[in-house]
């Protein structure tokens, strides 16, 4: 199977090199009420749209300092959170860790939207609000993103500079510490898969891991959203080795799958990166079960190949849709592990005490 990076992606990828081409894809706007989510963002849409929405949902959304890129733009995640009783967990989201999948920062902002629009009334979501915090980086290649909206539709990697100026960027998603440049990945600057100069030496991973390794005690579900190829990515890619829940994470990805079918009849695989994809080393998912957070997933979202990277407007709602199933089927499987089990026992164990307080005066009655 061809590496993502080498997947043929169609004729109509040839002129989106050119940026009047991927101009025409951005959509004016001035306020949330006329935010296209059926469109494609450049970056600086994206911090106003981040911007709006911590503003307009204030109640239950704020805007938080990640770390800083390479050439100095401001990383910033949503932490989606209601005021609860509980003791919260955490759920992560990263989109864009690659430059040209601009159908994955699409689906943040999706993602997002479904969950702001609908807390109130839907008592799927009101109820993982209850237990759970989203914590949600629209972008984490920044730098990468914004090359692919001003010079090159077809760029991967991060732009940090290596050997004197002479070749630019890194894999972000080989750069993570875990089994670090062992397989899958290149030490070759030039390549698509070049893992940086260390484990986790580019700005970008260095915040989203320490944030991330600060925080692991709390996090449940860790998702990193990319394209293409239709996957549901368990760990690992580094290693033929399963996880040791990975039958478990087999199950929820299967599970997730057939919602997403249901939705348009699209079809996903589900397995480790190793058995159904490629090898890969130095990749955040890996990273983070292997750090201890239970549920890890990557998803390649639409398509095939027919069109790739270079995914059209009118497959942008449509896949996020689709993909909404899935994250919430996976949601659900863990608020029933953490929370309904724990509910019931609550409510055995308060059924229990009311009976014996009951029996206890009764007794006292007769005695008396």
């Amino acid at each position: 199977m061809y590496d993502k990076a080498e997947r043929p992606v169609g004729l109509r990828f040839l002129s989106e090199h050119k940026r009047e081409a991927v101009e025409k894809t951005s959509s004016s706007w001035k306020n949330l009420e006329t935010y296209r989510y059926d469109k494609y963002h450049p970056m600086e849409e994206i911090y106003q749209w981040m911007n709006q929405i911590s503003e307009k949902y204030k109640d239950v959304v704020t805007q938080h300092f990640l770390g800083m890129t390479y050439e100095n733009q401001s990383m910033n995640y949503l932490k989606i959170s209601q005021s609860s009783n509980n003791s919260k967990k955490m759920v992560w989201m990263d989109c864009g860790i690659h430059a040209r999948e601009w159908i994955a920062p699409a689906f943040c902002q999706w993602f997002v939207k479904e969950i702001l629009q609908n807390y109130r009334e839907n008592p799927r979501i009101s109820r993982f609000l209850r237990n759970l915090d989203f914590y949600v980086l629209p972008v984490l290649n920044i730098d990468g993103y914004i090359y692919t909206w001003t010079t090159n539709r077809n760029w991967r990697k991060s732009r940090s500079s290596h050997n004197n100026g002479t070749c630019f960027g890194t894999d972000l998603n080989r750069n993570f510490n875990i089994s670090w440049c062992s397989v899958g990945a290149s030490r070759n600057c030039q390549d698509l898969t070049f893992c940086g100069t260390g484990p986790v030496s580019e700005p970008e991973t260095r915040a989203v891991a320490s944030f991330i390794e600060n925080k692991k005690e709390d996090i449940l579900c860790f998702f990193t959203m990319h394209s293409y190829g239709q996957l549901i990515l368990t760990p690992y890619g580094y290693t033929k080795n399963k996880s040791s829940n990975h039958e478990e994470l087999i199950q929820v990805g299967e599970k997730a799958a057939n919602a997403l079918k249901a939705k348009h009849g699209t079809n996903y695989k589900v397995g480790s990166s190793a058995d159904i994809l490629y090898a890969t080393s130095g990749s955040s998912r890996d990273w983070a079960r292997d750090i201890g957070i239970p549920f890890s997933y990557t998803f390649e979202l639409r398509d095939t190949g027919e069109h790739g990277f270079v995914l059209p407007d009118d497959q942008i709602q449509p896949t996020c849709e689709e993909t909404m199933e899935a994250v919430l089927s996976v949601l659900d499987d863990v608020y029933n592990k953490y929370w309904s089990s724990n509910s019931a026992g609550k409510v055995t164990s308060t059924t229990a005490g009311l009976t014996l307080l009951t029996l206890f005066f009764t007794l006292r009655a007769l005695v008396a």
